[in-house]
């Protein structure tokens, strides 16, 4: 987590003094649950909670207890019972470490999806905007690299609007499967602590009881988060590096809003880069870098051990900040992208009628040449146009073999721009549900 790339709301959850407070609450909604069964006095459970909801944690003083215990959980409680006082006592009965490591974890993991949604919402409204903008604004699709057919700048930005939603969806998922919180002692058993405490703490915290924990929740459940915010990286990342394609100068289809005083190299003044777009790209291969680490922490020894707890502590908050700051910073790029048609037509124009050869090609076949004859008299026209020699409509009518099956009119049919833009409703429909 570093700041250039850090967003306050997202940097808060990860904050020490949040993770106390979390800490806190998990305890002494334990305690409550405690005092009900008569395990601790209920004037204790009161004292706890009076004493040190309100309180701001002095983090220097548990960082200087845990120089010494070596525990930061024990570092922690013994701050507290100077801050709670003789009641603290009945702290942390029947609890281990981990119960309240896990349970906080995610606490902050279910926070952050939140966040992330509504970051995911904003991007989905941004490209929807833009779709409907260009709906019909025609533009060479690309294969390899290469002038394939005619789509609409529109449909574009539909592919990224319905991956973001798929994306969506996943990430909901992933927040409720997170969502559960474990009370349940050493080795996860019960046995010094009642399930109904677990039971108490889960609804307090907005959880779930993880069905059986062995000390530590399980990390598949975090292994299948962390892969779900590598995958969205990755749309990140593909949707990112098409706004760098077209920004080429030999292209220039769209570019990144360049602003008011804005400068694009120190050495060239006439530089215009596609510098959000490549920083998506590469702050998405750093979000995707943690899946391999969570998908490593699933495989614990026996009931428990901390191999995962290290990597958890980087991953957690830089998984979450980078990707919360990519995905805020993806949705402003796409409300401000400079769109340019004139380029757009330009470069389908570009091949000399090309990109229409398939429709000659079905139409020669269904006047009756067989399909291989087809491809040829289709390629041998049209490999002369690609190297700049002639135009494609007029080779054919030119070709003795085309013109045994096809007139000039058929021919001039067949290179229909609105043709390749007939079902785009269609697609539209089925993207937002309206056309």
């Amino acid at each position: 987590m570093i700041p250039r790339y850090t967003r306050p709301e997202m940097a808060s959850i990860w904050e020490p003094q949040t993770r106390f407070k979390i800490w806190f609450e998990i305890e002494a909604h334990a305690a409550d649950a405690l005092a009900e069964l008569g395990v601790i006095p209920k004037e204790a459970a009161k004292t706890i909670w009076a004493k040190a909801k309100d309180a701001t944690f002095d983090v220097a003083r548990i960082d200087e207890i845990e120089r010494e215990t070596k525990h930061d959980v024990i570092a922690f409680l013994t701050h507290l019972a100077e801050i709670v006082g003789p009641e603290a006592r009945f702290v942390h009965q029947g609890m281990t470490s981990s119960d309240v490591l896990d349970t906080c974890l995610n606490v902050q993991l279910k926070r952050a999806a939140d966040l992330l949604i509504a970051d995911l919402d904003r991007v989905l409204a941004a490209l929807k905007t833009r779709a409907f903008e260009h709906k019909m604004t025609p533009t060479i699709g690309r294969s390899h690299g290469i002038h394939a057919e005619p789509v609409t700048f529109g449909l574009k930005l539909a592919y990224a609007h319905a991956e973001f939603a798929r994306a969506r969806a996943r990430l909901v998922a992933a927040r409720e499967e997170i969502s559960t919180c474990a009370i349940s002692g050493a080795v996860g058993t019960f046995a010094q602590i009642d399930p109904r405490v677990e039971a108490h703490v889960a609804k307090a915290m907005g959880l779930r009881p993880e069905p059986i924990s062995t000390q530590v929740i399980p990390r598949d459940r975090h292994a299948m988060y962390f892969a779900t915010l590598g995958v969205i990286a990755a749309s990140v990342d593909r949707l990112a590096v098409e706004v760098r394609h077209m920004q080429r100068t030999e292209v220039l289809e769209a570019e990144e809003f360049f602003s008011e005083g804005q400068k694009g190299s120190s050495a060239m003044p006439h530089k215009r880069n596609p510098v959000l777009s490549e920083n998506l790209s590469g702050l998405s291969r750093m979000v995707r870098a943690y899946v391999t680490p969570a998908l490593e922490n699933v495989a614990l020894w026996h009931e428990r051990d901390i191999s995962h707890s290290s990597a958890e502590r980087m991953m957690g908050p830089d998984a979450t900040v980078t990707l919360d700051f990519a995905l805020v910073r993806l949705a402003g790029l796409i409300e401000k992208l400079l769109v340019y048609p004139q380029n757009m037509q330009k470069n389908l124009d570009r091949l000399g009628g090309l990109v229409h050869s398939q429709r000659v090609l079905i139409a020669l076949t269904q006047k009756g040449a067989s399909r291989e004859d087809a491809y040829k008299f289709v390629q041998r026209n049209a490999m002369p146009v690609w190297r700049g020699e002639g135009d494609f409509q007029t080779l054919l009518k030119q070709d003795a073999d085309v013109k045994k099956y096809m007139t000039d009119a058929e021919i001039e049919e067949k290179f229909d721009l609105g043709y390749h833009l007939k079902h785009v409703d269609t697609i539209f429909e089925r993207v937002f549900g309206e056309a």
